[in-house]
């Protein structure tokens, strides 16, 4: 059995989930856009996990982004199917976890893998890091959010200059425009994103998973499911919903209180 390209690890109340492709500067692959799936349903479905830690091997690269040489050959359609759409389904699914996401930068994230950074809620970076949007230089556009989430994150301007230009910026740059939010030296970046968790873990989970996703929905991320799901949580607990459901099982008409 192949080893797998997307690991988690799980230590108490934090979940770390490596990307493991290092020999490849972590370039995703379908398989790999599968093991992230995985990876975030078995996060979401544990409740004892209350903030992951998403990161990388070695210390050239978090991720350079998509393999060209899995998708370059795909046909329009197969590349909208099996490509682009199946990387949005996956990368939301990450931006829209109940429990907070760190993105724990060792490396450079070009294109796919600065869209996948942007789906955590807090990005720590080393100090070699460096960041770009390349896709305009090989003929192609940003196709898992980044002319999407990225505005939201850093405007409009900043998000133009990134992939108009196709220039690197380097940590402490992207730290200007609010694309990270702390700088390390790279052997302190992993320290540094623990302890965060750490103190992120020790907070009420409950509020800090539907903080989480009021400011999500604030910013347009899954708001219909965010309102609905608090709407209908809020509403399960109250005396009209217990006798909604017993009028049901008894088979008599229901006698509300408004309470």
């Amino acid at each position: 059995m192949a080893e797998p390209m997307v690991r988690i690890e799980r230590d108490g109340t934090l979940a770390t989930v490596t990307l493991a492709r290092a020999a490849k500067l972590h370039a995703l692959t379908p398989s790999m856009l599968d093991e992230l799936e995985s990876a975030a349903r078995a996060i979401d479905a544990d409740a004892a996990i209350r903030v992951v830690i998403l990161g990388a091997d070695g210390d050239k690269a978090f991720c350079v982004g998509a393999d060209i040489g899995e998708w370059s050959a795909l046909a329009p359609l197969d590349m909208w199917r099996r490509w682009t759409r199946r990387g949005h389904q996956v990368f939301d699914q990450w931006a829209r976890l109940r429990q907070p996401v760190i993105a724990a930068l060792n490396g450079h994230a070009f294109g796919g893998g600065l869209e996948l950074a942007i789906t955590a809620d807090i990005r720590l970076a080393a100090e070699t890091a460096q960041f770009a949007l390349p896709e305009a230089s090989i003929g192609t556009c940003p196709g898992w959010s980044g002319s999407q989430r990225l505005v939201g994150l850093v405007g409009p301007a900043q998000a133009k200059y990134l992939a108009l230009a196709g220039r690197r910026i380097d940590a402490v740059a992207a730290r200007s425009i609010g694309l990270v939010h702390e700088v390390h030296a790279a052997a302190d970046l992993g320290a540094a994103a623990r302890a965060l968790a750490e103190t992120m873990a020790a907070q009420a989970p409950v509020s800090l998973q539907l903080t989480k996703q009021l400011i999500n929905a604030a910013a347009g991320e899954g708001a219909a499911a965010v309102l609905e799901g608090l709407a209908g949580a809020l509403s399960a607990t109250t005396a009209d919903a217990a006798e909604g459901l017993a009028s049901f099982k008894e088979r008599r008409p229901p006698r509300y209180s408004g309470r």
